[in-house]
């Protein structure tokens, strides 16, 4: 029985039905591709950097002015190379604010086990008075100097004065994190564990 002309299959149709489905579907991923890569960023590859607890500052090298130590004798942050820095800058006077970084900075490091000795503890000095000598007893192995004035202090990045955070030194020299004054002392610990354990150097 012969077929009508109207069921007569038409050469290539099919072909280009096929072809015109998979253009748009190509249309309609492509649309959909930022959304779906915000959502992936979002809930599944998280960034490094919402890891941190610190906040991350644009890395940038310190100047190595000559700094002075208690007794007199010169000091430059150089000679901390190759280790991470916890550092902090405040008044020798050293009010309760400026105590409880110094602890802070303390457990921080101890909390990193058989890794604390790749940790110094730096109290920059922001002015002369002289610190307390039963406060630096309790910190042993604290690193302090006087800072050489106000434009050296000014290179470390803060809303108000540098008073208010703890920062962070790379084994380079390179001025990496800050921390707020009164920090979550675990996160903080979790983000030195974390670069610890990635760091090639120091």
């Amino acid at each position: 029985m012969p077929l009508s002309a109207s069921s007569e299959p038409i050469p290539g149709a099919t072909e280009a039905r096929r072809r015109g489905r998979r253009i748009a579907f190509v249309i309609l991923a492509l649309c959909a591709a930022p959304t779906v890569a915000a959502w992936l960023a979002y809930f599944v590859w998280q960034p490094q950097s919402r890891l941190n607890y610190g906040e991350l500052i644009e890395a940038r090298a310190i100047s190595d002015p000559e700094l002075r130590r208690l007794d007199g004798s010169a000091f430059r942050l150089s000679q901390l190379r190759g280790r991470w820095v916890l550092l902090q800058i405040d008044s020798g006077a050293c009010a309760e604010g400026c105590g409880k970084k110094l602890l802070y900075m303390r457990q921080v490091r101890l909390a990193q086990g058989k890794d604390a000795g790749r940790i110094e503890r730096m109290w920059l000095l922001a002015d002369g008075a002289p610190p307390d000598a039963a406060l630096l007893r309790d910190h042993e192995g604290l690193r302090v100097a006087r800072a050489p004035g106000r434009p050296f202090l000014a290179e470390f990045p803060a809303a108000r004065s540098p008073s208010e955070h703890i920062y962070l030194l790379d084994p380079l020299g390179n001025l990496m994190l800050r921390f707020p004054a009164v920090p979550d002392a675990q996160r903080m610990v979790e983000d030195l564990a974390r670069l610890l354990r990635a760091s090639r150097i120091g």
